[in-house]
């Protein structure tokens, strides 16, 4: 099996263009030391740091639907929980190595993994070697 780079996902609103499409879909790939480095020397971040992600967020999604380029402007005009979304995104494929969020069943109090780009549940219990048997939603 090749060394997985980049991840498919699928925003929870969209990136609205100006002619009024919404792309919902998109590829991130995995950052390098460059892409988390560079940054920091950009003067929109040295003047203020929270701008930081969004350079960064630039630098790594490489599709967002049928759009030819995703640059500063894109990610500025995301929706709250879009970037929200792919912050965590981000954190979880780099940091963790998986795209998967661990929850707790409100009802039940049983514990699942789930897959932030598919919605499958990941090993859950019954689940016939641990795969995803449902999707959530």
């Amino acid at each position: 099996m090749a060394f997985r780079t980049e991840f498919p996902f699928v925003l929870p609103r969209g990136y609205v263009d100006s002619n009024g499409a919404v792309y919902k879909t998109g590829v991130m790939r995995l950052a390098t030391a460059k892409d988390e480095i560079a940054p920091l020397q950009d003067y929109r971040v040295q003047s203020n740091r929270a701008y930081l992600v969004i350079i960064l967020l630039s630098r790594v999604i490489v599709k967002l639907g049928e759009l030819k380029t995703i640059d500063t402007d894109t990610i500025e005009n995301l929706f709250s929980a879009d970037l929200a979304y792919l912050q965590e995104f981000y954190r979880k494929i780099n940091e963790e190595g998986s795209a998967k969020v661990h929850a707790v069943c409100p009802s039940c109090k049983s514990e699942y993994d789930i897959d932030m780009v598919t919605g499958q549940i990941v090993g859950a219990p019954g689940a016939e070697g641990g795969e995803g048997r449902q999707g959530l939603g």
